[in-house]
């Protein structure tokens, strides 16, 4: 199996470099970066499977180099920045982070969160030509293409929204405990904190909001989890 790739991006030359040094020793393919602009040039040549993303960076926030990196390829994004605040780590979850770790860290941590990372599989990676879509009212969930429309409007998610909703969906009318999912959508290996699932339902039903027609949505189960509601479109 080939190498994973992983790109570090911090301003910090003695922070990107410890990261590189020793990652390249657990015999992953480094590049890295200093700023935006670099990143970018980077990861477009790069593709990287996982990105190592600081927050402050001299020309552009984390937070929408983290958007514009998921725009363009299905990547994975762990964020590492001295922002401990849980608004931040909020912001950064909504734009698509996979994980969050924040500064001064352990490089065995950072380790073992880059490998728990990589070990996970999206939902229906290699999908064939004839996985079915999933039809709910006027809201569409198409696998293969990997894209969601609402009233044939296509809605732009994250990889990992779009994990979440699918697997949701697939599993229609069942009730999901926050636990549940991370180990379904994320992997057994996740440790992080169980708020994100939170933060990516929320921005999933933000996203999905239509007045023209009902659709099927994801309600909460107070003190339990999340359900897929599809009873009253079946």
């Amino acid at each position: 199996m080939a190498a994973a790739r992983i790109l570090v991006v911090d301003d910090d030359p003695a922070i990107r470099n410890l990261i590189v040094r020793f990652l390249s020793q657990k015999n992953y393919e480094m590049e890295s970066a200093a700023d935006g602009k670099s990143a970018w040039a980077t990861f477009q040549s790069f593709k990287p499977n996982l990105v190592i993303l600081d927050v402050n960076l001299p020309d552009i926030l984390g937070y929408a180099l983290c958007e514009q990196m998921q725009g363009f390829q299905d990547v994975y994004i762990l964020m590492l920045t001295s922002r401990t605040d849980a608004s931040d780590k909020i912001r950064g979850f909504s734009q698509g982070a996979d994980d969050y770790l924040t500064k001064p860290f352990d490089i065995l941590e950072l380790e073992y969160r880059v490998s728990a990372i990589l070990r996970r599989q999206r939902i229906d990676p290699l999908p064939t030509a004839n996985s079915d879509s999933l039809d709910f009212s006027n809201l569409t969930i198409d696998p293969v293409r990997r894209r969601v429309t609402v009233a044939n409007s296509e809605v732009h998610l994250t990889a990992l929204e779009f994990d979440l909703l699918y697997f949701l969906a697939k599993n229609a009318n069942k009730v999901w405990r926050r636990s549940e999912l991370i180990q379904e959508v994320w992997g057994y290996d996740y440790v992080g904190d169980q708020r994100v699932v939170d933060v990516h339902i929320g921005q999933i039903r933000r996203k999905l909001e239509t007045s023209t027609q009902p659709q099927a949505t994801i309600k909460t189960v107070r003190g339990v989890g999340y359900v897929f509601d599809a009873k009253p479109f079946e």
